[in-house]
């Protein structure tokens, strides 16, 4: 791993257009963006209109909101985005999302509000870290990021949550829930280490150094592949639904 290294491994270069294209965290979006697609494709009837709006609003809130709330704190993608616009686009793309929420809501079944009251509240709390952190854990990413999209999708569509909802539901919590322990690893590695010393001693005698690219190497391989996997089954799902 260079001494500089990138806050991501799909971070791109600092400055211009690549902040916006690194703020969206492009394999994570579209690895959450899945669990939507599979929640609709579980649906009894497949309401590829619904889908649309559903993922739409998704992509707002979590691929542009709550990413721009995340950078805001602390600045961990070191993008040069200035805080009005960050403040902005997180304002917008969260009411968008919710104005689309309601819409469908309308449309079908005024109880999808509580699943969008319950996303804003997500975006909020996991992201500004409300309650000191209480809302920042692992436990409420897997739920919030895995579970929830799944759930909402299916609700969209089916107007009611049933056994395989729930069984996806708990597929994506786990999901999420080894996809944030793989990248907390990753991103101490990647944004916090310094230097790493040491060296690991073999039990045929030879040794092997230990470095910051070795400590991030195999979790990092484990995510893209996990992302990349996803995507698959979410297509997967959704081909099934369209023959």
């Amino acid at each position: 791993m260079s001494d500089n290294p990138r806050p991501a491994f799909y971070a791109l270069r600092p400055g211009g257009w690549r902040d916006y294209v690194t703020l969206l965290h492009p394999p994570y979006t579209l690895w959450h963006l899945s669990y939507v697609a599979l929640g609709a494709a579980l649906a009894p009837r497949m309401r590829w209109g619904v889908l649309g709006w559903t993922a739409l609003a998704f992509a707002l809130a979590l691929g542009v909101g709550a990413h721009a709330l995340d950078e805001l704190r602390g600045r961990p993608l070191g993008t040069r985005i200035p805080d009005r616009v960050l403040a902005g686009l997180a304002a917008l793309s969260v009411g968008g999302a919710c104005a689309i929420g309601i819409a469908v809501a309308a449309g079908s079944t005024w109880w999808l509000l509580a699943f969008v009251t319950a996303g804003a509240f997500l975006v909020a709390a996991y992201n500004l870290e409300l309650l000191g952190g209480a809302f920042h854990t692992d436990l409420w990413f897997a739920g919030a990021w895995g579970a929830f999209p799944v759930l909402t999708a299916f609700f969209a569509s089916a107007h009611r949550l049933r056994g395989e909802a729930l069984a996806a539901a708990a597929f994506a919590f786990l999901a999420s829930w080894a996809q944030r322990r793989l990248s907390t690893q990753v991103r101490f590695v990647r944004r916090r280490v310094a230097r790493v010393e040491g060296r690991v001693e073999l039990r045929d005698g030879s040794a092997a150094p230990v470095d910051a690219e070795l400590l991030a190497r195999a979790p990092e391989a484990a995510l893209q592949a996990l992302a990349a996997a996803m995507v698959l089954l979410a297509g997967a799902a959704l081909l099934v639904r369209a023959a």
